[in-house]
């Protein structure tokens, strides 16, 4: 494909993660994009992660605003405000792209379709030892590497298999549908903005599904892509759980459904009207 590309990434509070991820997004074999690191408000040593890979080469920016609480999807949504590419590519700050996770996005990019990618969750002990080595060597994708950490991930390791032929069948064949995920999914800017990007009315448990549901309504496919644009998933706890926050996103997932919902009420248009503290870090080319 040709045009920019943009790779925002969410994240709140979590350094270490992020410094990892960054890592990745360091060596990728595409060059021709931008990273936005969406921050929901996370104290100054989220910040000096952003300026150590930015001096290190990495073409990234940082949209920071102020702690409310969780509002991801405002995050998300100035991160779309500001991006300079017209193809998005979005991931968490806590998830480890592959070397070919950009390119591969962009090689498998459709007008309108969006794409599912795949990740590999590792446990705890694993985290543990995800160090800036591992992922120069692209350990953290070799499954004789994860199994000599204790690791056993049995099927799910087809997920990093590099071998193209292979993954394209497995796409082709497998019974997991095409959603939008957090971890991995990529469409054009202008199919985000045609739905109002993402629900300001949705906390954690769904928000990325509400937003590939709509895509779906505006006719804008999901193709299945989780055996090729891979990334692996740093563990972490999730405080944020709260029950009644998600028994209120599966109601507007329902109506979604439901009313073939194509676009946000309250979402990116929305964003720009709320008054916050908010830093964009100056724009930086290569």
């Amino acid at each position: 494909m040709s045009g920019r590309v943009s790779v925002i990434l969410s994240t709140f509070n979590q350094p270490r993660p992020l410094a990892l991820a960054l890592r990745g997004y360091g060596r990728q074999t595409h060059s021709d994009f931008e990273v936005i690191v969406a921050d929901d408000g996370s104290g100054p040593e989220t910040a000096h992660v952003v300026q150590r890979a930015r001096e290190q080469g990495l073409n990234v920016r940082h949209a920071w605003q102020d702690d409310r609480g969780f509002r991801k999807t405002e995050a998300l949504n100035r991160a779309i405000g500001v991006a300079r590419g017209a193809y998005l590519i979005f991931s968490d700050g806590d998830c480890i792209p592959r070397d070919d996770f950009v390119a591969t996005h962009a090689r498998l990019a459709e007008p309108d379709r969006f794409l599912s990618g795949g990740y590999l969750k590792l446990p705890e002990s694993v985290t543990r030892a995800v160090d800036e080595r591992a992922i120069d060597a692209e350990d953290v994708f070799d499954s004789v590497w994860l199994r000599s950490r204790g690791y056993r991930p049995g099927r799910r390791a087809l997920r990093l298999t590099r071998n193209a032929s292979l993954g394209r069948l497995l796409d082709a064949v497998t019974p997991t549908p095409a959603t939008w995920n957090g971890h991995s999914a990529s469409t054009w800017k202008e199919h985000l903005l045609r739905i109002n990007g993402f629900d300001l009315d949705m906390g954690w448990g769904g928000l990325d599904r509400a937003a590939g549901e709509r895509l779906e309504n505006a006719e804008i496919r999901g193709k299945q892509v989780r055996h090729r644009a891979v990334c692996v998933h740093l563990y972490h706890g999730r405080p944020y759980k709260d029950p009644v926050v998600m028994r209120a996103n599966r109601e507007i997932r329902d109506r979604i459904r439901r009313d073939r919902e194509t676009r946000a009420p309250n979402g990116l248009a929305e964003t720009q009207a709320i008054e916050a503290d908010v830093r964009i870090d100056p724009e930086v080319t290569r």
